[in-house]
């Protein structure tokens, strides 16, 4: 029984989205593509982040000189 209350809290989460974001008035495969633009955009986002942002906190250490 967890399964299917797992399912019907993730289905209400999914239709909250489509409420909050007015997907639900978009046809299916309009709502496909702009889901995967939105999870292509954030996929990048965290990409990019995970790549540069050490290198800049490590640049504002050196600036502040917390770290020689």
């Amino acid at each position: 029984m967890a399964l299917g209350d797992c399912w019907k809290s993730l289905s209400w989460f999914y239709y909250q989205y489509l409420l909050v974001t007015a997907l639900y008035m978009l046809e299916p495969w309009e709502r496909t593509v702009f889901n995967s633009l939105l999870v292509s955009v954030a996929g990048m986002a965290v990409y990019t982040g995970y790549v540069f942002m050490p290198q800049h906190i490590m640049a504002i250490l050196h600036y502040f000189e917390v770290v020689q």
